[in-house]
């Protein structure tokens, strides 16, 4: 459906977007995950074609991006971060204008806005001003007129953004139903969202893409190894660091999440038990305060943190 092939892009001398490359099947939902920055917009504009790429190729179906860009866009639903609303507009003229603009069949305009009107829970604000409505309504406004056109791909940037828990499970529901019949690309750095609504994650750092798959496949790629977590007071960094990287079974040490903490990552090779020991051991010779020692599973947040750390 979507593939995506060495795409960069460049502000200036920034790099936004830095030689990215994968694909997107029919029916799928994918999450494009990162932290603010990372080039999750920057990615989802140029696949839609409001922004063109430095380098690199985008083929949607059997068309080229900007050899066939407004074809392409004819295929999708853009649904962008602020969602580009009328304000002084009625819910109901806002999306006849917008089905008009479509060139939606005037004989099925009604019964498609119903549809929409349906599927985002409009129903109450249909005869309300646009400005008058809360952050929640407006986004489900936002993803009636992208879908409205009945657009076979529907691209979300942040569409939970700054909305409330309770407004957020109403979108990621919405999203998922459209997810049964339409291929869905979204962002978010929202990791829980990214986890109940997408079949896929691609997590991007720095213009580049870190790790692409499943929940699973990625807690199992970067999860062979498990975690300790100490806590320790009274020494610094560098002196643990220098003490316990000699310890048998210890691969890497972390500090997380700043260096006022006083807690620290270890990533260990294995999971035995002498690793452990040999660890407690190491710090019951000196006179630091451990105040917690456990063993910790991974998670996606943990392995977001690992590969989103700045270099």
């Amino acid at each position: 459906m979507i593939h995506v092939e060495n795409l960069s892009r460049y502000y200036q001398d920034f790099c936004a977007v830095n030689g990215i490359s994968f694909s997107i099947q029919k029916g799928e939902i994918v999450g494009l995950l990162g932290p603010n920055g990372a080039g999750k917009t920057t990615t989802l504009r140029m696949l839609t074609g409001f922004l063109m790429p430095s380098s690199g190729r985008i083929q949607v179906k059997d068309y080229t991006m900007g050899e066939n860009t407004l074809a392409i866009k004819h295929l999708m639903g853009y649904l962008p971060e602020s969602a580009p609303l009328y304000h002084d507009m009625l819910v109901y003229d806002y999306l006849e204008y917008i089905a008009n603009i479509r060139g939606l069949n005037p004989a099925l305009k009604s019964s498609r806005i119903s549809e929409m009107v349906h599927l985002c829970g409009l129903n109450t604000v249909m005869h309300k001003s646009i400005s008058e409505l809360s952050k929640g309504f407006r986004q489900r406004v936002g993803l009636a007129h992208a879908m409205i056109g009945d657009p076979e791909i529907l691209i979300l940037d942040e569409p939970t953004s700054g909305l409330d828990p309770n407004q957020i499970v109403e979108i990621r529901e919405i999203i998922k139903h459209i997810g049964q019949k339409k291929t869905v690309v979204l962002s978010t750095h929202i990791l829980s969202e990214a986890e109940a609504a997408c079949d896929r994650i691609i997590i991007i750092h720095q213009g580049k893409i870190v790790a692409d798959g499943s929940t699973e496949s990625i807690k199992q790629s970067a999860g062979g190894r498990p975690m300790l977590m100490l806590t320790l007071e009274q020494t610094d960094f560098q002196t643990v660091q220098s003490r316990l990287s000699a310890v048998s079974g210890v691969s890497e040490i972390l500090q997380m999440p700043s260096p006022d903490s006083g807690e620290i990552h270890l990533k260990l090779t294995c999971a035995s038990d002498s690793t452990r020991r040999d660890v407690y051991q190491a710090i019951r010779q000196t006179d630091w305060m451990l105040t917690e020692f456990r063993p910790e599973t991974q998670t996606l947040e943990n392995i977001f943190r690992e590969l989103t750390l700045e270099n």
